[in-house]
């Protein structure tokens, strides 16, 4: 009897440890790539969108046309950021040297690292929106910034946002 209840508290034990195993977090890292010209992510990005694609300054002026949303809509722009952690996210440069702010449709894809640098065109949605305190912090760990510029973030502030469906690397 004793044998039986010992072995059953090992099968016990044994399973729970199968278990813990396979729910624990994963450990995600950005994809493997070079991000070379002709790459593209998620849905990709159509052609004519390619030789459509509007700078970001002219998305600028659309946003504050068309009450600070526009849907699909193709920007080209040079990325100057991506998320180190999955490649969940990315920022584009515009022409007065500040940055706009890209995450991927639904989650649903993710880009290497190595596209830090490149031109791209990304076809989606963008809208200006207000983004907290604590969002901005997030994305800024994300981003391994040093602690002192995390701390420096104390208000909201308004950027665009461009939600991505494809991305296509072009130069």
């Amino acid at each position: 009897m004793k044998f039986n209840i010992i072995l059953f508290a090992v099968a016990i034990s044994a399973s729970t440890l199968t278990f813990a195993q396979e729910t624990s977090p994963k450990k995600f890292s950005p994809p493997a790539g070079n991000a070379v010209i002709g790459d593209t992510y998620g849905a990709g990005v159509a052609s004519t969108s390619e030789s459509k694609a509007i700078s970001v300054d002219k998305l600028g002026k659309k946003l504050k046309k068309d009450n600070k949303k526009v849907e699909n809509v193709a920007i080209k722009g040079k990325v100057t950021d991506v998320c180190e952690k999955k490649g969940c996210w990315l920022t584009i440069q515009t022409e007065d040297d500040s940055q706009f702010f890209v995450k991927m449709k639904d989650y649903a894809f993710f880009v290497p690292t190595a596209l830090k640098g490149k031109n791209v065109v990304l076809e989606g949605n963008a809208e200006r929106k207000v983004i907290s305190v604590d969002e901005q912090k997030h994305y800024a760990e994300d981003a391994k910034k040093p602690q002192s510029e995390i701390d420096a973030i104390t208000k909201p502030k308004e950027e665009i946002r461009f939600v991505a469906n494809g991305i296509k690397v072009v130069n």
